[in-house]
């Protein structure tokens, strides 16, 4: 079923990263022309986005202020999908097809959903059944296979699971689901180093009731699919 989630990309063109002139906007190089380009994550990405390694790009519509919008860049022999918003794509479609088994049977699924003062990627819903989820993506595999999240410290990360444990304790169903946007991981983790402070809110949260998952995914220049549940371990 997880193999069925597809988001399709656009037609690409391999381009050559140039730098990065903020957390959304790059320079590529496309056929011998340095132009911007969008970067969809705020995301360090310093493994991935650096001079001379080599993107898939497509282009974006006149008027915009960038003249393309990069979708995947290569570590190694690896694609990784660098759109942070896609992973959200992914679970709601795979929602929608009743493809994660553990959250099958809500009748009522909601994008954006607010909570006193906070908002979740998802909402679900079927009579007394509550669930909030929120996504985050993954970017990261270190050599040994192990996925991390964040590659930067994440205050917004780690108030999202704050403030899932208060929704627990008004009777609702909560849980976080990692997206590596990449097909090399064999374990997710949160990143202890570089970010300790999410990785104990994600243990407490996790102790609290807070349901954790991650999903691999295939990555290809036609597009990005769920692929498999990896081990999460805190």
């Amino acid at each position: 079923m997880l193999k069925d989630v597809i988001i399709l990309l656009p037609e690409l063109s391999k381009a050559s990263f140039v730098e990065r002139l903020n957390r959304f906007v790059g320079l590529v190089d496309v056929a011998g022309q340095v132009c911007p380009a969008h970067v969809s994550s705020s995301g360090r990405m310093r493994e991935l986005l650096f001079p001379g390694n080599i993107v898939y790009v497509s282009p974006l519509p006149a008027g915009k202020r960038t003249q393309y919008r990069i979708h995947l860049a290569h570590h190694g022999e690896t694609l990784v999908s660098v759109d942070s918003l896609l992973p959200n794509r992914l679970v709601h479609k795979s929602l929608l097809q009743q493809a994660l088994a553990q959250f099958r049977g809500y009748r009522e699924i909601k994008k954006e959903a607010c909570y006193g003062e906070s908002r979740f990627d998802l909402y679900l819903e079927d009579g007394a059944r509550r669930c909030f989820i929120e996504v985050k993506s993954v970017t990261l595999v270190e050599d040994d296979g192990v996925a991390r999240f964040p590659d930067a410290p994440s205050k917004r990360g780690k108030k999202h699971l704050q403030e899932l444990i208060r929704t627990l304790h008004d009777g609702f169903r909560a849980a976080v689901i990692f997206v590596v946007q990449r097909n090399d991981a064999r374990v997710f983790s949160p990143n202890l180093v570089t970010d300790p402070l999410f990785a104990e809110a994600l243990r407490l949260a996790a102790s609290a009731g807070v349901e954790i998952y991650a999903l691999g995914c295939s990555v290809s220049r036609q597009g990005i699919g769920l692929q498999n549940y990896l081990p999460v371990e805190l």
